[in-house]
């Protein structure tokens, strides 16, 4: 899934019903769980970085101080979730279908050169209201975050297919349900 933040990647992923890997909901685990990366922050970030297991504001300072602290974060975070991935797809590997739900999959190489993109897009003030009803909310953060992406208009050159994330859950499945028989024929044909 390609798109912007706010887009509605995880919706559309969801609709797929197939094993879906979700990086956000890994960088959280590893938040959680891996005190490892718990230690390594703390070394890089230690003004910010003060228990475990990482607390997401903890972060968010960090950032707000200096967006340079983002790449501090991702050259510890997006190993553990590259190896988490690798995990995910031998695990799942005769499934005919995978989806993932990466945001940053195009700017960290993770896509392979049979892969089906797929673009999200939606409406700014759809995005935006998305956005507000997200618990950790922070325009200043998602601006930094949004800088560290790809080009939008790059990204959706690159898909397959483009989806227009505006309408109803239904309309969505519907769409969703035309494209998955268009990659399943596509993949029996080849």
């Amino acid at each position: 899934m390609l798109g912007g933040i706010g887009s509605g990647k995880t919706f559309i992923s969801k609709l797929f019903n197939y094993p879906i890997f979700n990086a956000d909901r890994e960088v959280n685990n590893i938040y959680k769980k891996n005190k490892e990366c718990f230690r390594k922050l703390k070394k890089k970030l230690p003004k910010f970085i003060r228990s475990f297991p990482i607390k997401k504001k903890e972060l968010i300072n960090a950032v707000s101080e200096n967006n340079k602290n983002i790449k501090k974060i991702s050259s510890i975070v997006h190993p553990l979730v590259r190896k988490k991935l690798h995990n995910f797809l031998n695990e799942k590997k005769y499934s005919k279908i995978v989806v993932l739900d990466i945001p940053l999959l195009i700017e960290n190489k993770l896509n392979k050169k049979n892969d089906v993109l797929i673009f999200i897009k939606a409406d700014k003030s759809k995005i935006i209201e998305r956005l507000k009803r997200r618990r950790n909310y922070n325009k200043k953060i998602l601006e930094n975050l949004k800088q560290n992406q790809t080009d939008l208009k790059k990204k959706k050159s690159l898909a397959n297919y483009i989806v227009e994330n505006n309408f109803s859950h239904n309309i969505m499945r519907s769409k969703i349900k035309i494209i998955k028989k268009r990659i399943l024929d596509e993949r029996n044909r080849s």
